[in-house]
């Protein structure tokens, strides 16, 4: 069966790019693509494929896959722009982030009172995390000025790691409430120092392991082609050592991208490329994995709140705090909205869904269908809130800024 799952994860990919280029006229971009395959390769009493998730193979498989991705996400900060744009990342990261998370968490609490406010605050975490996937396209279109699009890809990078930590807090909090004995606060307590090895583990990987690659591609020693393998061994070797020291793998690779980033610049024009791809390859293969999980969240007893949660979630929860915060800046109306609406949601919280649902499995089915439900349900909807309208967006974005003279706001 897992030689059928990857033929079948491999034949969709290959032709899904034979007409990638006819697919984006109408917004169907991969991302869309490998889930609707998922779905149609597992749903039914006898699926052409099955993918078990409640193994410790498949918890270290998408902590991998997230590693990778995260790595990609902090190495695709633009050279000077968190500088350029530091007070309006503040805004986004410092204030907006926060004000979402506890909208989240007061929504789940409402919406599912008796899980308490540690299943709340997991819920937050889980679909907060915005991921520029499902609206690729739109994040390059030449519509949009070059400031907001870099605003956009270093808000979806450093979301995604600020938030793996909160993730992680929250998911120890809910394993040990309840719990009976003299130290409740064990779990919390472990995954602060698995957080702290998680740090020095990515630190030790990334920041040594750009010097020697720069110094080595300066002195002529390494070729192009085993420069762009040595960064590939970067998030792993980070994920690797996190775990070697009972730290947090993705954790520990996000930080390790952060630190090999300033010596990235001095590599080869190309030397990102192929840690760029196989994120990309893994990411599309998790897609696929989702579709499975939709099939499954639909085919159990499926909880109706989680429809409401998550049109919240994606709508209001994300734009009423990125608004407030953009208030005085002095960006147009149209480039405010633009900067709250595109919150969606992807592989993150793919990624942090399936974490807690295998976590919770033994403890707590209910809360565990409950948490794949709220993810799949978010994700599901973002697919088709953002993924499906970045065309028409775009275009009445340009319409709007028609007319009106750029100030290139530099985020000062």
């Amino acid at each position: 069966m897992r030689v059928i799952a990857l033929a079948v994860t491999m034949g969709t990919l290959l032709a899904w790019s034979l007409v990638s280029g006819r697919l984006a006229r109408w917004s169907v971009t991969a991302p869309v693509v490998m889930t609707a395959a998922g779905v149609a390769l597992t749903v039914g009493p006898h699926p052409l494929v099955t993918i078990s998730l409640t193994t410790s193979n498949a918890e270290h498989a998408v902590e991998v896959i997230l590693a990778v991705a995260l790595f990609v996400d902090a190495t695709e900060v633009p050279a000077g722009a968190v500088h350029r744009q530091r007070r309006l990342l503040a805004r986004l990261l410092v204030l907006a982030l926060p004000l979402t998370l506890g909208l989240a968490v007061l929504l789940g609490r409402l919406l599912f009172p008796a899980g308490g406010w540690w299943l709340a605050a997991v819920f937050a975490t889980v679909t907060v995390p915005i991921d520029l996937a499902p609206a690729a396209d739109l994040i390059r279109d030449p519509r949009l000025p070059s400031w907001l699009r870099a605003v956009l890809t270093i808000e979806s990078g450093l979301n995604d790691g600020i938030v793996a930590p909160v993730f992680l807090l929250c998911l120890a909090g809910l394993e040990s409430h309840g719990l009976h004995g003299p130290e409740p606060t064990g779990e919390l307590h472990t995954a602060f120092t698995s957080l702290l090895w998680a740090l020095l583990a990515g630190l030790l990987v990334g920041k040594p392991g750009g010097w020697l690659l720069r110094r080595s591609w300066r002195a002529g020693w390494a070729r192009e082609s085993a420069v762009r393998l040595g960064i590939v061994a970067l998030p792993l070797g980070a994920y690797a050592l996190a775990n070697v020291l009972h730290g947090n793998g993705f954790v520990a690779a996000f930080v390790a991208g952060l630190a090999f980033t300033p010596a990235s610049r001095s590599l080869p024009p190309k030397a990102l490329h192929l840690v760029g791809d196989l994120g990309t390859l893994f990411s599309l293969a998790l897609w696929f994995v989702f579709g499975e999980v939709v099939t499954t969240a639909f085919t159990g007893d499926f909880d109706g709140r989680v429809v409401a949660y998550a049109a919240v979630a994606l709508t209001l929860v994300r734009v009423t705090p990125v608004l407030l915060c953009l208030l005085g800046t002095g960006i147009p109306p149209a480039d405010r909205w633009l900067l709250a609406w595109l919150g969606p949601r992807g592989l993150a919280s793919i990624v942090f869904g399936l974490l807690a649902f295998i976590s919770l499995s033994a403890r707590s089915p209910h809360e565990a269908d409950l948490a794949g439900q709220v993810m799949t349900m978010t994700v599901l909807m973002s697919l088709l809130l953002h993924g499906l309208t970045y065309g028409p967006l775009a275009s009445r974005y340009a319409a709007a800024r028609s007319g009106l003279t750029d100030p290139a706001w530099e985020g000062g």
